[in-house]
């Protein structure tokens, strides 16, 4: 797995994007396009730790959170820039999603709960904010911000 191979991963999901509004129906639409138990899933999931094997993928580390941008937006992704985060049992800070997010999670060890959501897809609508938790265990969570628009600023 290389940068530019996962970008060409992801962008076969950023492709189903365009139009649809992030909300509760974009959450099903991605459940069914891309199902927990599917192989597309399965393939982002081994490609992500593969990558964080590899060095390149989750490379930085603050407050016992693992995370980087291996994704910047760009026309490829349409725009969405990708994210991922390797988190056991922490609280992690406080952020708002100008233009919303979309969480692919991920458990690795034990039932972890990504904001009391197990394995699949979350997605945050325009203006919603969140201290990102996992509880119950490990997980690595992919998510997807619009033009990259995130704000760390308190509430």
């Amino acid at each position: 797995m290389t940068p530019e191979l996962f970008a060409q991963m992801m962008a076969a999901v950023t492709s189903k994007l365009s139009g649809r509004k992030l909300d509760a129906g974009l959450a099903d639409f991605l459940k069914s396009e891309f199902p927990a138990s599917g192989s597309a899933f399965q393939d982002i999931m081994d490609a992500c730790q593969e990558a964080i094997a590899a060095g390149w993928m989750c490379a930085r580390e603050a407050g016992g959170i693992r995370y980087g941008r291996v994704v910047k937006p760009s026309p490829l992704t349409l725009g969405y820039s990708v994210d991922v985060v390797d988190m056991e049992d922490v609280v992690g800070p406080y952020h708002r999603h100008p233009q919303g997010e979309i969480d692919m999670i991920m458990p690795t060890a034990g039932d972890a709960k990504f904001d009391g959501h197990g394995r699949g897809w979350l997605v945050y609508p325009e203006g919603s904010a969140h201290r990102p938790t996992v509880s119950g265990g490990r997980a690595l969570v992919l998510y997807l911000l619009p033009e990259g628009a995130i704000d760390f600023s308190k509430p």
